[in-house]
């Protein structure tokens, strides 16, 4: 493959150095774009983004991840000042700057990321108005997507023109879930968002999984909740489940991932573990017979 130089913004993260890509290259075939969404907030989404990429990252996998939030919490969770970017998301999605001279290395974690911030708010009005909008995200991975074997995209609390680049950017959506009552009650918007992205734009779109966050097994509702889950998805529902967990929950505030922050504890074992799931799915899907 390819060397491929990434130029940096400003806030002081380094290039790539072109030997992580020599020594990587040709460990996986198809590049597998993950959308990470739920409409509801506060479900774990960002966390989800930030530790899976750092997980997969430390299985010696090329990861890139987007943060196509305006809240810009995966671009602070990696370690990168979302204040201080000379290129953003924004500007790619506008066209104003390709992603290869935008995406930055995270300071931990040896991944790289596309940042976004309060800027993407401005390429969504924008995006309004233009013919091939849900396109443009797609668009302008294509140049950079084959440099990787993940791309994970971090997608806002709702279902707006953003939401909708990243589902037509991806061939499969993660969806993080909390178990409880209005968890389920919003799930079901979210797999018709995807049925109808996938029945007009994106015909590959498929759900990769769903993942229970924040479990609480001493709480009888989470319990019945995640039992509902694994009856009606069955195999679609990760095994791995996402604890509460203080280390995880301090991370971000440190600008790291969990992994980095605190290895041994349930919640960096837990993404550990996920990351492991997504791979063995991979595996099988990439070897069973069409």
């Amino acid at each position: 493959m390819r060397d491929m130089s990434l130029r940096c913004g400003g806030s002081g993260q380094g290039n790539h150095d072109s030997d992580k890509w020599r020594r990587t290259a040709g460990l996986a075939g198809m590049t597998r774009v993950i959308a990470v969404a739920n409409q509801k907030g506060g479900v774990g989404k960002t966390t989800t983004c930030v530790n899976l990429a750092a997980s997969l990252a430390a299985t010696h996998r090329r990861v890139l991840l987007v943060d196509m939030d305006p809240q810009g919490n995966a671009t602070m969770g990696c370690g990168i000042d979302k204040m201080n970017l000379e290129r953003s998301a924004c500007d790619v999605l506008l066209g104003d700057e390709t992603a290869a001279d935008t995406i930055l290395s995270a300071p931990e974690g040896d991944f790289s990321v596309l940042p976004g911030n309060e800027d993407l708010t401005l390429a969504e009005v924008r995006l309004l108005q233009d013919i091939g909008r849900e396109m443009r995200l797609r668009k302008a991975l294509a140049p950079v997507r084959g440099l990787y074997d993940f791309i994970l995209i971090d997608c806002p609390p709702s279902i707006n023109m953003l939401t909708v680049n990243a589902l037509t950017a991806a061939d499969g959506v993660l969806i993080p879930m909390q178990c409880e009552y209005y968890a389920l009650e919003g799930l079901s918007s979210l797999l018709n968002t995807i049925e109808q992205v996938r029945t007009t734009v994106n015909p590959e779109l498929e759900v990769f999984g769903l993942l229970r966050t924040m479990v609480d097994p001493r709480i009888n509702l989470s319990n019945e909740v995640s039992e509902q889950l694994v009856a009606h998805f069955e195999d679609k529902v990760f095994r791995t489940v996402v604890p509460r967990n203080v280390r995880l929950a301090e991370a971000p505030s440190f600008g790291r991932p969990v992994l980095y922050h605190d290895r041994t504890s349930r919640g960096a074992m837990a993404y550990l573990a996920l990351a492991g799931e997504v791979l063995r799915r991979e595996d099988d899907r990439t070897t069973t017979p069409m």
